[in-house]
């Protein structure tokens, strides 16, 4: 399943624009954000941002899209590969986790989307959007689902419920967006290394032997 295939198309990239926004989503959330407040973390006129963006919702949007098309960007080619099951999902789920601690602040704005949603806190055509951008996501974990049920007919992992075990192992490779902060004197070394012990634990939850999750 290609990035294509999964991913919503993408309107052209602001990058500066949404970069500063994801910023300010994280945080402040999406509430207490302000066109006004982005501008200001841009360094740039508020009308520029509106240029591109009708409202702050459309803006929000984006950034979740985007935050998702980084991760299809980065777990894909690995899930695409003629990789073994093994090396797919032990691969796949460092990397997703390191891109959860990279681009923390569009993932941030990714998990709020998804409460706004559930909250059903938006107008019914934002829920629109949203009902969209989750679809985005369910895309994104299925080729996740995919390699796991591969992994349990190999008998490399053990577990009752696929879907169980994706939520499961994705709130473990997820927990840095809660919790991690970047440091001075970190460095791709020591994101490496959260990210390690992070897939660790979620692989050990997949019931996956110690002898293969040694090298992670």
């Amino acid at each position: 399943m290609s990035a294509s295939a999964t991913a919503s198309p993408i309107r052209p990239v602001h990058e500066d624009i949404l970069n500063a926004a994801a910023h300010c989503f994280m945080e402040r959330g999406y509430s207490a954000t302000s066109i006004d407040d982005v501008a200001r973390s841009l360094g740039a006129t508020k009308g520029r941002i509106y240029h591109h963006y009708r409202s702050k919702a459309d803006l929000f949007f984006d950034v979740f899209r985007h935050g998702m098309q980084m991760n299809f960007d980065v777990v894909t080619p690995i899930a695409e590969s003629p990789r073994s099951t093994l090396e797919k999902l032990r691969d796949m789920t460092k990397t997703h986790c390191v891109a959860m601690i990279r681009t923390q602040h569009f993932q941030r704005c990714v998990w709020e989307g998804v409460e706004l949603l559930q909250r059903g806190a938006t107008t019914p055509e934002q829920r629109e959007v949203l009902i969209e951008l989750q679809a985005m996501r369910d895309n994104y974990a299925e080729i996740f689902r995919t390699v796991l049920e591969a992994a349990k007919r190999e008998g490399i992992a053990e577990f009752e419920s696929s879907s169980i075990a994706l939520q499961l192992m994705f709130m473990c490779l997820n927990s840095p967006l809660f919790w991690y902060r970047e440091r001075e004197g970190q460095d791709a070394s020591t994101i490496e290394h959260i990210a390690s012990q992070c897939t660790v634990f979620a692989l050990r939850g997949l019931g996956m032997k110690e002898e293969l999750i040694a090298d992670v």
